[in-house]
């Protein structure tokens, strides 16, 4: 099998490319065009002189970065310690010699994990001598593996290994004063929300795209899960969506094929295009190792490691940073810098390089007189790269400046030379809720007012590339049409609407005319059928407690930076002010949603539900987005189980099921850079639900979706609902649909998605959501803020029951470009009802009868606020 091993990972053989491509390929490099992945794959070929050509003007390429960056002629690196906190891992690497088994650890007197005081023994010893950067290194998911591992965690009372790498990162900030540059491998989206609290960067190496050498026996990542490259991909694209400054690269010479290797180029580019997190690209050569199973393997040639970096710089641009571990260039130095590199990448005076531990790094020294001899400055910069500490917010936790600052140069974002390295607390902003500032009156004045810009100072980059966003988008831009058989869809829906086949669904999202008036008719027999003729409402306040928000959602015009004209933030009186108002006039629910402000601690939520508890008792909490209960909880380090029991404890009785969008990760990412996964979204809820918290469903459509999108949120829907009802808990109260209002939404000023939906795809949407949520999901809830009157009342007419709440205040929508006011009154609600035919009915946030005391001070005020209410003051 060994021997098998050593052949298959060589590269399938291919010709060398003829001299008229690479002249071809040389010119346009030379030119600054840019190269495809053919071209490419050429360029990685070149040898000799052609080389000398390549790497001439991929250096040319780093300079003018360099000049941009305002670093001219300067290399930099970073002075770390590497800590190898586990060397157990679930994947089969057959070149690694850094992970090994439980028996060996033992017999060698280590524990399966490195105890807190041997981190910080090794971290406390490399900040003495200047160090700055903790590079925490491990295996992928030991836990998932090995017992010993897990049972480890469990004696230590860690849930899993991200856990301990976050209590020891925060450790090593309050204790030695480095900063954690975590490499944990694979990581889902909720693990960066979780880690980048209590590191300023982090990564993970690429290495290929070519899903062979994982997938085929005897390839290098055969029987490693971690490995398959779309699986990495995704990693790479959830640091970008959650804003955190990310290092990758490739390792080459592992047997895969030049345009593989290209191929592999082009997607990180991808990635950096789209987000511009990647903060650096490592080239790694192949060294083979003993006791491995690729031990016979040539090592990747220094021509094949110089032509690499050339390749990159070209495909990177000169705003891309690259580095070749200097441990591993065999004394080339000068052949890496002519190439393009502008980074050395960690170097250690305190520990060897455990994953090459063959090779010793460098002395600083010895790599500051090799770059000064091809006219460079060696600087040492930290962790995270001097464009991210630059950048600050979204890229940098709030928890975490107080560290940085202490050792970046404010100019330049590099270290500084004179700093002290020295722990610092680690804590939550604050100590708890922020004071109330900004644009508070904001509830009133978008209706008199307005919003003083219809986007964000930085509109460019907040939200990733838009070109980029465009490519991904175009298939929405234009709502696709289907045929099918209507007349037997409609059979069917009317006699037994569960029996709807996918292909019978789809052709009913589709109808119009004359099958789009007996859709609607279907679904309203259907409503009549479970709801009777009353239509529903709630007398409720909206209070959005603060707009400030860094998560870089594409269709929300609401979001605003901390500086921002319109940005704001109520204090925790005036939200339970807020909250007393409504009662006052008749309120039985309030409804409370915020931005995800980077300094609001993750127990802000519960002092915000305990408030308006301690205020006004029988008040309804209905709150927090499944996006906030994420921030929530891994702010606080708890589980979503453990935050959400918290949060109930605190006065939290519902959850608005938004921030769904639509529960289909290929349209949720051209919407949003940050916001929380499909998986996550159903995750909270189903949490909520088992937890006794009921929540509402929605789903905003008429953007970048098609109908087969809507089918999938509405079978993603019900299958939840039925999941809930066979555990014995109530699950869903209601669903909603949110039309989407374009006319400020950064996506739609950027030219990707549609102005909103059509007539047709409302009357079609809310039809469909009664027929196929049928009978898991009773009532079907309209918008007003979305559609006025006349169209609330279309969509009663089309299977809906509800009309939402008065609101009394609404922000969202406004910002967004609503022309349909901030509130109704209850009379405005029965104007609607009138208008459909049918008989209006106040009704509590789980759909169950008002009490008469409720009606009558609703009655009293018309259920909306007093004409010359006071402004609340900060």
């Amino acid at each position: 099998m060994l021997g098998d091993m050593t052949n298959s990972a060589q590269p399938p053989e291919a010709g060398r490319p003829t001299a008229n491509a690479m002249r071809r390929a040389l010119r346009r490099a030379r030119d600054g065009v840019a190269l495809d992945v053919t071209e490419a794959a050429v360029l990685l070929r070149a040898r000799g002189e052609d080389l000398d050509d390549l790497t001439a003007s991929a250096a040319r390429v780093r300079d003018a970065g360099l000049d941009a960056a305002g670093r001219p002629g300067v290399i930099t690196y970073s002075k770390s310690v590497f800590i190898p906190l586990t060397r157990l891992c679930r994947d089969k690497c057959h070149y690694c010699t850094f992970v090994t088994v439980p028996g060996k650890l033992r017999r060698e007197g280590h524990g399966m994990f490195m105890s807190p005081d041997e981190v910080l023994d090794i971290a406390r010893r490399g900040a003495e001598l200047g160090c700055k950067e903790a590079l925490i290194t491990l295996g992928d998911k030991p836990e998932d593996r090995w017992p010993e591992a897990r049972e480890w965690l469990e004696a230590e009372g860690y849930d899993d290994t991200i856990a301990y790498v976050r209590a020891i990162s925060i450790r090593i900030l309050e204790e030695t004063g480095l900063l954690p540059h975590l490499n944990p491998g694979v990581m889902t989206w909720t693990d960066f929300q979780r880690l980048k609290p209590v590191a300023p960067s982090m990564g993970m190496m690429l290495e290929t795209t070519a899903e062979r050498l994982w997938s085929e026996p005897g390839q290098p990542h055969f029987g490693s899960p971690d490995k398959e490259p779309a699986v990495r991909l995704r990693v790479l694209e959830d640091a970008g969506r959650s804003s955190v400054p990310f290092t990758s690269g490739l390792l080459i010479g592992i047997g895969e094929t030049y345009e593989e290797r290209a191929d592999a180029l082009f997607a990180l580019r991808r990635v950096a295009r789209s987000y511009h997190g990647i903060q650096e690209l490592i080239i790694q050569n192949f060294r083979a190792k003993p006791d491995t199973a690729m031990r016979g393997m040539p090592d990747a040639e220094i021509d094949d490691l110089v032509a690499t970096v050339a390749v990159a710089r070209h495909i990177m641009g000169p705003s891309g940073c690259i580095q070749a571990p200097p441990n591993l260039v065999d004394g080339e130095y000068k052949r890496l810098i002519g190439a393009g590199i502008d980074d050395w990448g960690g170097v250690s005076p305190v520990t060897i390089d455990h994953v090459n531990p063959e090779k010793p790094w460098p002395g600083i020294e010895e790599l500051a007189e090799k770059s000064a001899a091809e006219g460079f400055t060696l600087r040492e910069r930290l962790c995270v790269y001097p464009e991210f500490v630059q950048r600050g917010e979204p890229w940098l936790d709030p928890r975490l400046l107080p560290h940085l600052r202490a050792l970046a140069d404010p100019e330049t974002g590099l270290a500084r030379p004179d700093a002290v390295v020295e722990g610092h607390p680690w804590q939550e902003p604050d100590e708890g809720y922020v004071a109330s500032s900004g644009r508070t009156d904001l509830h009133r004045t978008i209706d008199t007012t307005g919003r003083t810009t219809d986007r964000r100072d930085d509109f460019d980059e907040v939200y990733g590339d838009w070109e980029a966003l465009r490519e991904q988008a175009a298939p929405g831009m234009v709502p696709s049409r289907i045929d099918g058989d209507v007349r037997a869809a409609l059979k069917q829906a009317a006699d037994d609407p569960t029996k709807l086949t996918d292909d019978e669904a789809l052709a009913l999202l589709h109808a119009d005319g004359p099958a789009l008036d007996a859709l609607c008719s279907v679904a309203d027999d259907i409503r009549k059928t479970v709801n009777g003729d009353d239509v529903t409402y709630i007398v409720t306040r909206n209070i959005n407690f603060t707009n400030v928000c860094y998560t870089g959602c594409r269709f929300c015009a609401f979001a605003q930076r901390r500086t921002d004209a319109d940005a704001y933030t109520l204090s925790l009186d005036q939200v339970a002010d807020r909250a007393a108002q409504a009662w006052d006039v008749g309120a039985v629910e309030v409804c409370m949603q915020g931005g995800i402000h980077p300094d609001l601690p993750g127990t802000a939520y519960f002092d915000i539900a305990r408030a308006v508890k301690e205020r006004v008792p029988g008040m309804h909490v209905h709150a927090f987005s499944p996006m906030e209960v994420v921030n929530g909880a891994t702010r606080t380090g708890l589980s979503i189980r453990e935050w959400l029991t918290a949060a109930k404890e605190a006065g939290l009785d519902s959850i608005p099921g938004t921030a769904a969008e639509i529960l289909d990760d290929e349209v949720r990412w051209i919407l949003t850079k940050g916001k929380l996964p499909t998986a996550t979204w159903k995750e909270v809820v189903s949490t909520a639900h088992e937890l006794g918290i009921r929540s509402s469903s929605t789903m905003m459509y008429g953007h970048v979706d098609q109908p087969r999108h809507w089918l999938g949120h509405f079978r993603t829907l019900a299958a939840m609902q039925e999941s809930a009802l066979a555990k014995g808990v109530e699950g869903f109260t209601e669903f909603v649909t949110l039309p989407f209002i374009h006319t400020n939404a950064p996506v739609y000023l950027a030219g990707i998605a549609r102005p909103g939906p059509t007539a047709r795809d409302n009357r079609a949407v809310t039809a469909m959501a009664r027929v196929l949520l049928h009978p898991l999901i009773p009532n079907i809830q309209t918008s007003w803020v979305k559609l006025g009157q006349e169209g609330a009342a279309e969509m009663l007419r089309s299977g809906a029951n509800d009309l939402g709440g008065t609101l009394m205040e609404e922000t969202i929508s406004r910002m967004a470009g609503s022309s349909y006011g901030s509130y109704r009154s209850i009379e405005d609600l029965v104007a609607i009802a009138d208008a459909a035919g049918r008989p209006a009915k106040p009704r509590t946030t789980l759909y169950g009868e008002v009490p008469e005391e409720r009606q009558l001070a609703a009655a009293a005020s018309d259920g909306h606020l007093p004409e010359l209410l006071p402004v609340l003051e900060p």
